[in-house]
């Protein structure tokens, strides 16, 4: 695998980009020896960021990961993508379009799929057109951290959703 380490608010020193090689590195099993693999470092107050973002063909793996010490992230980090992978085996792998991306022995170990992921509830409901800002207020009046709307300025599918720091994203499609 190859590491693109980056840092936000940090200098990437030699003992982190070891430790972030070293314990991503126990990754390596699960993929070809060409993928990429792009880790961002990033500090705020007392909170010690990572993000590892993984793209294969036609999908993205990503973690993100926050604790008050840079090498505790990594390790939660490293966990969690181990876990996604293992989880999500049948469905991230196509055999026809991603199998390069991937491990042979990795492509060939079964893992027992722990949570499938079923559709348990349907929900449907009128979409009037608004702006984004008026889709944010709905949201916050039904007390949901998202909200999907028709966006009357782009007359497209839009969601509003509730970010940290009482802040507010927009998702819009891109073709």
């Amino acid at each position: 695998m190859r590491f693109v380490i980056t840092g936000r608010n940090i200098e990437v020193t030699d003992g982190l980009r070891s430790a972030v090689e070293e314990k991503l590195g126990k990754l390596d099993r699960f993929f070809s020896p060409d993928t990429e693999v792009i880790v961002t470092l990033s500090v705020e107050k007392e909170r010690q960021k990572i993000e590892v973002t993984i793209p294969v063909k036609g999908n993205i793996i990503r973690s993100e990961q926050v604790s008050n010490d840079m090498y505790v992230s990594i390790d939660l980090v490293e966990e969690v993508i181990e876990r996604q992978l293992k989880k999500y085996k049948n469905k991230i792998i196509d055999q026809k379009q991603n199998q390069a991306a991937f491990a042979k022995e990795f492509i060939e170990k079964d893992f027992d799929d722990e949570a499938e992921v079923k559709i348990i509830r349907t929900k449907k409901f009128g979409v009037k057109p608004m702006d984004p800002e008026e889709a944010c207020v709905q949201m916050e009046l039904l007390g949901h951290n998202f909200f999907v709307f028709f966006n009357s300025e782009t007359e497209e599918i839009n969601v509003v959703y509730k970010r940290k720091g009482n802040t507010y994203g927009l998702i819009e499609p891109e073709f």
